[in-house]
């Protein structure tokens, strides 16, 4: 049987979606087109980033924005070129809204869809009123919708009568396969971290993202800087970039954590990996995070994780990976971050023999969720 086409236009191309685009060029005859070059608040290494796809890709490059949000010119015709059997958007976007506005006027007839990242708690409490008119009327026009989470589904079929089998269940997972297949140079790299860093024998709390008001890094330091300090072998350190640098660094002075907190700048590709071997655990402080693809990086290198249960991935956490958490209830931040530093160890050799996979094996599941668009 011939692969049904999928046309997908999504924002631009992030490392925690290779896998997800390669896995259904597996499923699906593929093509993904990017609305923007990059991404616009993190820039990434674009073109190494696409030397990993194994599918087509395009753009649409030229329309209108406005504050942050894009409609291109040319959708219209890319898809009768293509010719698709289902589309995506993303989100409750223009781009979403321009393919409701088509199928409604007939001039298209195929399956149409968004790819939504909300966590369940954004699901509860929507950023804007937009966006919430946006959400309630796209539902009721749309074959399907990608969400991260079971309970995200669940959110959609009691709050908007969706049925189960127009929500597909894919979580931005990525494949560890790939991320720890260059062991020798991932563990040559950790080891001259290790080394300027002085890491070893300690319990190396790390911290990978922007440094924005959603990830809550300064409030979380503030909460954590006595614990810190209690614990002589204890350090953070906070991988990333962003407009909270100024901020990060005055608590840290602040606090006098400058033995503490280390920042080393932002990475990406196996620089980055590299840091999940010489830490002894991932912290994840988000008060509100769509997802959170660090998440599933730190479980594949095999680093316990204390999240926050604001974060769309708190949905991969179970007892024997890592813990969950309030990040605006201090008094559960220090409980929960006691336990998870009684159950890390302090950094050793960088072997990534003894660091094994924290993730379930999801392919079939993936599989199932993603053939529901397979049936007519």
């Amino acid at each position: 049987m011939a692969k049904k086409k999928l046309l997908i236009f999504h924002p631009a191309l992030a490392p925690y979606r290779v896998d997800q685009f390669n896995a259904l060029s597996l499923l699906f005859e593929l093509e993904v087109v990017f609305l923007y070059d990059n991404l616009w608040s993190y820039k990434m290494d674009q073109s190494r980033l696409i030397s990993q796809l194994n599918f087509r890709v395009s753009w649409l490059l030229t329309g209108p924005r406005y504050k942050g949000r894009v409609f291109r010119y040319g959708m219209l015709k890319k898809i009768k070129s293509i010719n698709p059997d289902i589309i995506s958007g993303y989100e409750f976007s223009f781009t979403t809204q321009y393919l409701i506005l088509l199928k409604r006027l007939g001039l298209i007839r195929q399956k149409i869809g968004s790819m939504i990242d909300d966590s369940i708690n954004i699901c509860h409490h929507v950023q804007s009123g937009i966006r919430a008119k946006a959400r309630k009327y796209s539902v009721k026009y749309m074959d399907f919708l990608v969400v991260n989470s079971a309970e995200v589904s669940l959110f959609y079929q009691k709050e908007f009568q969706l049925h189960e089998n127009q929500l597909i269940i894919s979580p931005l997972l990525q494949n560890p396969e790939r991320l720890r297949s260059n062991s020798e140079k991932l563990e040559e790299i950790a080891k001259t971290y290790a080394e300027k860093y002085q890491l070893n024998g300690k319990k190396v709390l790390l911290f990978v993202g922007r440094f924005i008001p959603e990830k809550a890094l300064p409030q979380f330091l503030r909460v954590i800087c006595n614990k810190l300090h209690e614990q002589s072998n204890c350090v953070c350190i906070v991988v990333g970039e962003g407009p909270e640098l100024r901020s990060l660094k005055a608590i840290i002075l602040e606090k006098n954590l400058e033995e503490k907190v280390i920042l080393p700048g932002k990475f990406e590709g196996e620089e980055l990996y590299a840091w999940y071997l010489c830490a002894s655990g991932l912290v994840l402080p988000s008060v509100s995070e769509t997802f959170g693809a660090v998440v599933n990086e730190a479980l594949i290198f095999g680093l316990k994780v204390l999240c926050s249960q604001y974060a769309g991935a708190s949905c991969l956490i179970r007892p024997d990976n890592g813990l969950i958490f309030n990040p605006l209830n201090g008094d559960d931040t220090i409980e929960k971050l006691t336990l998870l530093l009684a159950e890390i160890e302090p950094v050793g050799d960088a072997d990534l023999t003894k660091k094994p996979s924290l993730m379930r094996n999801s392919e079939q599941q993936f599989r199932n969720e993603w053939r529901k668009l397979t049936h007519d």
